[in-house]
């Protein structure tokens, strides 16, 4: 399905997981929109994408287009954004409430260590009230 228009009516759902993903679509924000339309009230979502903790702002720029250059710039060739510490506010943009969970970072080191976990990753949860 194109997540840009989710063939399901509003207020379907009670939960939604979308992992790496976002940073693959056209428009990100409408894609988020649309989750959030199809969870019901008090539904919730995680939607996880690769996150650069040291920029600012999401880097997305129409006149990357080389799939080298994406690479280069967005961490892997089909991608069409690097998220920055912005995320959690784009995801705001798009309706819902967002907690940034530290839940990663405050594991045990053999724990991260064991599962292959991203250190600095947080984890986005979302909900639509």
């Amino acid at each position: 399905m194109d997540i840009h228009i989710i063939p399901f009516s509003t207020n379907t759902f009670d939960v939604a997981f979308c992992n790496h993903v976002m940073e693959h679509v056209d428009d990100d924000i409408k894609a988020m929109s649309e989750l959030h339309r199809v969870l019901k009230p008090g539904g919730w979502a995680i939607i996880q994408s690769p996150l650069d903790v040291r920029r600012e702002k999401t880097l997305q720029d129409p006149a990357i287009t080389s799939p080298a250059d994406r690479e280069k710039y967005y961490w892997q060739a089909d991608h069409q954004r690097l998220y920055g510490r912005d995320y959690g506010k784009r995801l705001r943009q798009a309706g819902f409430h967002v907690t940034e969970d530290r839940f990663v970072m405050e594991l045990d080191e053999t724990l991260i260590q064991r599962y292959a976990l991203p250190r600095e990753e947080l984890i986005y949860l979302c909900h639509k009230r």
